[in-house]
């Protein structure tokens, strides 16, 4: 279940509970009258089933409740309640299954945002890839796919363009452009520091070390696997299943091919340079594309249960005038809180 803490003008406050009360998927609706200080008004507290959160959120929002008052959403983990249950059987669908798009564009401006933090953290992997290319240890590699960041900015560029949030889009497009050269640019740096103290060998070939040479060589399989995760990383955001998105971070070679990029200009291997910067575009292309098409089937499937409740409101309410689905769309997370 999705609690709801409501923060509700008093002019509103018998809109609100009405849009609560006749939806059979919210349940354990409380009224605290007066109870709001800071904006003043009442409260209104609610459990709703999660696959209609998003759809009571944009009841809520059309009464705009959010421009003089709040809606807090938090999941609850477990409840015992029959209502409970009754509401999630008229929710229909799995509660697994359950997008709260108030919550992803939450979690997806968290780690979209270009901040010391992400560079540092792209630093630091690239200088751990750098590390396992020229040890060939798959283990260093696949510690980097973990500590690197860049899946964040990846998930913000999808949710920007599926919900039409250009600033939300433009700051994950920075991350991206920021962290991924700052990581070619310390393990580049790396190399060379670790050339002219005689940590590293003089020379360095492909042929010798076979993690380098599958990163710098893309072929058909590098596509499958990145649009894969693409669809895998962007349904583990939606479904808050942070063992998915692990997965998806050891799977693609973004960083190791970032970090390759710059152990081969290190070493003059302008082969293995060129290989390896096709393998780091082709890759970021196959997890925007299979991303922005997952995250474009489920916000379809919002909608279509939008457009639903929407009917079955003028159906109940013959001289109502819903609003439609298509200017309903989530909040931002400054209006909302997961």
């Amino acid at each position: 279940m999705v609690h709801l803490r409501i923060v509700v003008p008093t002019t509103s406050t018998e809109a609100a509970v009405d849009v609560l009360r006749s939806n059979a998927s919210v349940c354990n609706v409380i009224l605290l009258a007066g109870a709001g200080i800071s904006p003043p008004g009442d409260v209104i507290l609610c459990d709703v089933a999660p696959e209609d959160a998003s759809v009571v959120v944009a009841d809520l929002r059309a009464l705009d409740i959010h421009h003089e008052g709040s809606i807090a959403l938090e999941q609850v983990e477990s409840q015992i309640s029959r209502g409970a249950e009754a509401a999630i059987r008229h929710a229909h669908g799995s509660p697994a299954d359950a997008v709260v798009w108030e919550e992803v564009e939450t979690r997806t401006q968290e780690g979209a945002e270009l901040s010391w933090s992400h560079v540092i953290f792209m630093a630091m992997a690239g200088i751990i890839a750098a590390t396992g290319i020229l040890l060939d240890s798959a283990i260093l590699i696949v510690g980097a796919m973990v500590v690197s960041p860049d899946f964040g900015p990846v998930a913000g560029v999808c949710v920007g363009v599926v919900n039409r949030r250009p600033r939300l889009a433009a700051r994950s497009l920075l991350a991206l452009a920021v962290g991924l050269p700052a990581a070619i640019t310390v393990a580049w740096l790396f190399t060379l520091i670790g050339q002219a103290t005689g940590l590293m060998p003089e020379t360095f070939s492909e042929a010798d070390h076979n993690l380098a040479n599958i990163i710098s060589a893309p072929d058909a399989y590098s596509l499958i696997v990145a649009a894969a995760a693409g669809v895998v990383g962007i349904m583990s955001l939606t479904s808050q299943k942070s063992g998915a998105l692990i997965g998806v971070l050891i799977s693609v070679t973004t960083i190791p091919a970032a970090a390759n990029i710059g152990v081969s200009a290190a070493y003059g291997d302008w082969s293995s340079w060129r290989g390896s910067q096709i393998q780091l575009a082709a890759n970021i292309s196959m997890l925007l594309v299979a991303g922005i098409i997952t995250l474009a089937a489920q916000r379809q499937l919002y909608v279509r249960r939008r457009a639903r409740h929407l009917r079955e409101l003028a159906a109940a309410q013959p001289g109502a005038r819903p609003s439609s689905p298509g200017t309903t769309r989530p909040p931002a997370s400054s209006e909302s809180a997961g």
